[in-house]
């Protein structure tokens, strides 16, 4: 008894002493007065003290507990890759829109519970943001108080635009790490649209065949391997008619299901490629981890933001878009299943609409694009449909996208229209579905030859 005696008390005093000697391994965390801090408004600056700057910023804020080894090694772990990811010390730096870029990600961040780090607060429960601190914050960034003409449209990430001609599609290069470019990503079928406040941006979402069935059959928790996502993003431009359309090509991201090969990027290989010239984005392999950690809230729903326009029900909270996808099976067409033309978003009673084509109308928006990039014009006008072409323009109410603050996604459908082109000489032919229930309007026939000539004119989304 003794003797066991003496051996704890020998392995306590051990223990001691090197948790003693522990405490000097301490490697530092750097600490600089703040270079480039972003000015904002005292109340705003207060929340991002509060509830930011103890990991992103160059600042020291540690608790007692904290200095602690080996807490403070994670600490520390966390500290260095949060002021990688963000640091408001220098924040200021960057150009406007790529701060603006980062705020709005923050914000994102908070709003969908991943910062501040859950295991962060438990431990701090001073650095939670509150309900009235997130509402300090968006009401800072405050999307949509500008229209595209009054705001400054450069890209999400603040790098300016190319002006280089179109490349080839076949000879667009992969990323750093390798990740290819897909030239087919133009005829994959849409998932979803987003009108983006908080860069000025219109966004078709795009699936192969694998992505569009999948959504369709609700197949998505998760995505199957072979999935590929492609989110288009151009510029927004408000026309002399009121109305905001796509003006010029920013990017194409794309994304692939794989979960073995990309296993440590959450089961998917990243890409985006800018400008007409579709210049890679990433300057070395390491540009992936904005990709994931951008991405980070959402890995519940496989790491995807969308949230698809099906008729699938899923159980879960805003994983598919069912309002946008009610449509009556009695209609002529059933559009949504069709390729997209182009997009538009109506201010002044917050409606965006897409217009879809058949096969026989896409033809001729492609015919139109081929003739276009050997030229260089850039797809600015509208395409010459031919007989047997059908095009629809799908109106619906907007929402705020539960998923990223600073977008709105379609919600319930508001009208349906259709022009079915006739041969030369004949009237083409008008019908619109509207009011609850989406009934066809009888009394439209009014409207028919403007409402036809507005449809016919309207200039497809110009891609490289």
């Amino acid at each position: 008894m003794e003797r066991s005696m003496r051996t704890i008390g020998n392995l306590i005093a051990a223990g001691v002493f090197v948790f003693a000697l522990l405490q000097m391994v301490r490697p530092s965390i750097p600490v600089t007065p703040a270079t480039a801090e972003r000015q904002t408004p005292t109340d705003v600056k207060n929340v991002l003290e509060k509830d930011c700057y103890s990991c992103h910023s160059d600042q020291r804020r540690l608790a007692w507990f904290d200095q602690i080894v080996p807490a403070y090694w994670l600490v520390r772990h966390d500290i260095l890759i949060a002021r990688e990811h963000l640091n408001f010390s220098t924040l200021g730096s960057k150009p406007l829109a790529a701060q603006k870029a980062t705020l709005y990600e923050a914000v994102n961040m908070i709003q969908l519970g991943a910062m501040p780090l859950p295991r962060f607060t438990k431990l701090h429960p001073e650095a939670k943001v509150t309900p009235e601190e997130l509402a300090t914050l968006k009401a800072y960034l405050a999307p949509w108080t500008a229209t595209p003409s009054q705001a400054a449209t450069a890209p999400a990430n603040g790098e300016a635009m190319t002006h280089a001609a179109p490349v080839s599609l076949a000879a667009v290069q992969p990323e750093p790490d390798a990740f290819p470019f897909d030239p087919a990503f133009g005829g994959w079928k849409p998932i979803s649209f987003t009108d983006r406040g908080d860069n000025y941006t219109f966004r078709f979402v795009l699936g192969n065949d694998i992505a569009a069935k999948a959504a369709q059959s609700g197949n998505i928790s998760p995505w199957p391997d072979g999935t590929r996502f492609a989110k288009i993003a151009w510029q927004q431009e408000l026309g002399a008619d009121g109305l905001v359309h796509p003006g010029k090509f920013v990017q194409v991201e794309l994304m692939l299901k794989d979960a073995q090969r990309y296993r440590d990027t959450d089961g998917w290989g990243w890409g985006r490629w800018r400008g007409l010239d579709l210049k890679p984005y990433g300057t070395d392999a390491h540009f992936v981890s904005e990709c994931t950690g951008c991405h980070m809230p959402v890995r519940g729903d496989d790491a995807v933001y969308t949230q698809p326009i099906t008729t699938a029900k899923l159980a879960g909270n805003e994983i598919v878009n069912n309002n946008a996808a009610n449509l009556p099976a009695s209609m002529p067409y059933q559009p949504l299943g069709w390729s997209a033309i182009t997009m538009y978003v109506d201010p002044r009673n917050r409606s965006m609409a897409t217009l879809y084509g058949n096969d026989e109308a896409i033809r001729a928006v492609r015919a139109r694009t081929d003739a276009d990039a050997s030229t260089s014009a850039g797809g600015s006008g509208s395409a010459a449909y031919p007989a047997g072409a059908v095009l629809a323009l799908v109106t619906w109410a907007q929402r705020d996208d539960p998923h990223w603050f600073g977008a709105r996604i379609p919600d319930r459908p508001l009208s349906v229209e259709f022009v079915q082109v006739a041969a030369a000489g004949q009237t083409s032919n008008y019908r619109r579905f509207a009011g609850t229930g989406l009934i066809e309007d009888n009394g439209a026939a009014g409207a028919a030859a403007q409402r036809t000539s507005f449809m016919l004119g309207l200039a497809p989304a110009s891609l490289p």
